[in-house]
């Protein structure tokens, strides 16, 4: 991923910390419009913020959520034996790019992503490289792309299945499930206006999707309850997983 740009802190804010965080969960769970937000924020809790305004925290605050990330993955427990790898189209001041994804089978959880206006083998070393510290699966299942073969090659005793279609096959459409949310969210953005809100954009959904966001396929729980996160309350408030 991308260096992120943008602030690392709520200090100096105009409103409430709390006010940002239910605007941002408006945003990457209820895909909601910025305008639909300010809407709902002045009629349900007579808050007077624009829709410009909560556009600049839906980007700006991206570096922050990162770095609880990063603070919170060392914590998390992926000892499930396959990971999912596929990529998909996105459109970029109208230039398409592609998004790389990789998520682990067990818990649901985006290990990571790369996002490229190439689609070739550097892109999928570039995105399995990035993952070297969580260590490494036994399996990666990806699509017939011929760019997986050689990068997973380079991984010493790890298996690679390749797929005719993730959706032909129930046990390997995954990722693909995922690609549908992801879609159904960006769908309502009508594309990204440049790389950094792009790169900004998707590192949030990411940390949603990931901490924040039930799944029913997952009994109700967050991929990082899955993976072994137990905070208390206080803790949550801490790390901003709770307005």
């Amino acid at each position: 991923m991308s260096k992120l740009f943008g602030k690392t802190d709520f200090k100096r804010m105009r409103y409430p910390v709390q006010t940002i965080l239910m605007a941002l969960t408006m945003f990457y769970i209820g895909k909601n419009s910025f305008r639909n937000i300010a809407l709902i924020l002045r009629t349900v809790m007579n808050i007077q913020v624009s829709h410009a305004t909560i556009s600049n925290w839906c980007t700006r605050f991206a570096p922050l959520f990162q770095n609880i990330s990063l603070e919170l993955i060392p914590l998390l427990d992926f000892s499930s034996d396959e990971w999912h790898a596929d990529e998909t189209v996105v459109k970029i001041a109208g230039v398409k790019y592609y998004i790389w994804f990789i998520i682990d089978s067990e818990t649901r959880f985006v290990l990571g992503y790369h996002l490229s206006p190439h689609r070739d083998t550097s892109q999928a070393f570039s995105l399995l490289h990035s993952l070297s510290a969580l260590g490494k699966p036994q399996t990666i299942v990806t699509d017939r792309y011929s760019a997986y073969k050689v990068p997973i090659q380079s991984l010493s005793d790890v298996r690679h299945i390749r797929v005719q279609s993730f959706a032909d096959d129930i046990t390997n459409n995954l990722i693909e499930c995922f690609h549908k949310q992801f879609k159904a969210w960006y769908k309502t953005k009508q594309g990204f206006c440049s790389f950094d809100s792009a790169n900004n954009l998707i590192a949030f959904f990411v940390f949603f999707f990931n901490f924040l966001r039930p799944h029913s396929a997952l009994n109700g729980l967050t991929p990082a309850q899955v993976a072994g996160l137990n905070l208390s309350p206080k803790r949550k408030r801490e790390l901003l997983l709770v307005a």
